[in-house]
């Protein structure tokens, strides 16, 4: 017999096992310094497609050329797609950063408002980095979710849908508040390092009493 959800419970456990793991990416940047909302979309932005493994050290690289808006303008779209090699679409990702600096530069004075609504705007934003970056750069109460995220939750039983989006709106009712960035910042090393898409570690799960084990087939 499973236990009834306990959310506060069940991160608080996930936070344990995931100290000997890496930390996700813009958490960990955020950690190193690059805390602005301007430093944590574009961290966000070079994670798309890319591993974290590959994001990290490539933002670290960017942020040691450009932190500002003002600063990434001074730099070609040719110059910021070479920085940018090592994540997927770089050449896209430096125009869609381009265009991001001058309107942080043309409408905000060079400061991102903590605004939901004014960063899904941005061209090439969308709701995952938007909420990331509040999240993370501003303390925002908010929710995002990538593919692990959705896997794990929907595995656990807790709800049932079938995209990100979806996954979104379903933890809000579910989540308290004050949680709502635990949900990436716990749930994305989570569903990499343990419950993994394929052979989840289920009999060294902390949340394994939790844990309906939705459409898991063979598990460690």
């Amino acid at each position: 017999m499973k236990k009834d959800f306990d959310i506060e419970d069940m991160l608080d456990r996930i936070a344990k096992l995931m100290v000997q793991y890496p930390k996700a990416a813009m958490f960990q940047l955020y950690d190193e310094g690059y805390m602005s909302m301007f430093e944590q979309l574009l961290s966000c932005i070079i994670s798309i497609r890319t591993l974290d493994e590959v994001s990290i050290p490539v933002s670290q690289k960017l942020f040691a050329h450009a932190r500002t808006p003002e600063q990434l303008l001074k730099l070609s779209p040719q110059d910021l797609e070479n920085i940018l090699h090592g994540s997927s679409y770089n050449g896209q990702k430096a125009y869609t950063m381009l265009g991001i600096a001058q309107t942080a530069v043309e409408q905000y004075n060079g400061e991102l408002p903590a605004d939901y609504d004014a960063l899904i705007a941005l061209k090439g934003v969308g709701p995952k980095c938007a909420n990331l970056a509040l999240g993370i750069a501003a303390q925002k109460p908010a929710i995002s979710v990538d593919s692990h995220v959705h896997r794990v939750v929907n595995r656990w039983g807790l709800i049932k849908t079938t995209q990100p989006e979806k996954t979104v709106l379903a933890l809000e009712k579910l989540v308290p508040q004050h949680r709502w960035i635990d949900i990436n910042r716990l749930l994305m090393p989570f569903g990499k390092f343990h419950c993994t898409h394929h052979q989840p570690k289920c009999t060294t799960c902390p949340l394994l009493d939790y844990c309906r084990q939705v459409g898991v087939g063979k598990f460690s």
